[in-house]
């Protein structure tokens, strides 16, 4: 629309009634909606793009198509755009992406979140997997201080699989075997006392000095004190790697002691499990294979440390074409 249009159409706005304001607004809130989410996408560009096919950081700008700036590489000749090599590349409805993000802040189902959304209730489940990719990434480089750590348990699940690898059981079954086993995902969690978290999932059964080799040792740091139950697995990790170690003694009902000024214990990273299952029973069964992307979703609503709509779309979107 012309200027000189607009200018007459906006003036005989206030002449509306009230139902043709509401009409008016439901049409122009689509289109806010992508407004924001194409700047936020643009804030999130990486100063030094490159192209995600090569590698190459000569691109050249090659007009737009669905509502995205495209580049061509100068060195392959292949084009792309601000969301090409992101876990939100080729998904539709831009302009919902924010009240999705809104959705997922509340912790909603995912057909609550589609009726929300108004998009189909497939839609809101595929959007829920991309958008929590590199949320669940966002963790903190490492923990020092004092780190509790401590493994929770879940029945491991096949939702939504075809093919199972054993006879199929109703939603919140039990273990066809008592204490710990196969049939068991084993979810591992360290914490310092400053609430720095990171989790995995090490496996199926009971946890091991390896796993935690594997998963947290690169966020340990080397001057940190290590606070477990008596797990003979921490004993060994730690003795390997010359950390420092303190156990809780749970068995025989203590739960907290003292060294000195400091106090023993591994109450915050238990009660961080408590949490974190409370809020799972929401979702009605979880798939194991998705485990990690839940993980990551608690850990950004942990204390309020993702607190708005567009910091969580940024998360998600992560730096582009890096």
């Amino acid at each position: 629309m012309k200027a000189p249009r607009f200018k007459n159409w906006f003036a005989r706005l206030p002449a509306l009634n009230q139902p043709q304001r509401r009409q008016v607004l439901d049409a122009l809130h689509p289109a806010a909606g992508l407004d924001q989410v194409v700047a936020l996408i643009a804030q999130a560009r990486a100063p030094a793009r490159c192209c995600p096919s090569c590698g190459n950081e000569r691109c050249n700008r090659h007009g737009f198509a669905n509502d995205l700036q495209r580049f061509r590489c100068c060195a392959c000749g292949r084009t792309f755009n601000d969301l090409s090599g992101t876990p939100l590349a080729r998904l539709r409805h831009k302009a919902k992406w924010l009240a999705y993000s809104q959705v997922l802040l509340d912790s909603l189902s995912v057909r609550k979140g589609a009726d929300q959304v108004g998009v189909h209730r497939n839609t809101a489940f595929r959007w829920r997997h991309r958008f929590l990719e590199w949320v669940k990434l966002d963790r903190p480089a490492s923990l020092n201080g004092i780190v509790e750590a401590d493994e929770t348990f879940l029945l491991e699940s096949q939702k939504g699989s075809r093919t199972l690898d054993r006879p199929p059981r109703r939603r919140g079954g039990r273990a066809p075997k008592p204490g710990i086993s196969r049939h068991l995902d084993c979810i591992l969690v360290a914490r310092d006392r400053n609430g720095r978290t990171i989790d995995a999932v090490t496996g199926r059964g009971a946890l091991t000095a390896t796993q935690l080799e594997r998963d947290l040792l690169p966020r340990l740091d080397p001057q940190a004190l290590l606070v477990t139950d008596s797990h003979a697995a921490y004993r060994a990790f730690a003795r390997k790697h010359s950390i420092a170690h303190e156990t809780v003694n749970l068995r025989a009902g203590v739960r907290v002691r003292h060294s000195g000024s400091r106090a023993i214990h591994v109450q915050n990273v238990n009660a961080y499990h408590g949490c974190f299952k409370a809020w799972l029973l929401g979702f009605r069964g979880v798939a194991s294979r998705y485990l990690p992307n839940y993980l990551g979703w608690r850990w950004a609503l942990d204390g309020g440390r993702v607190s708005s709509a567009e910091q969580l779309f940024c998360i998600a979107v992560g730096v582009i074409n890096r």
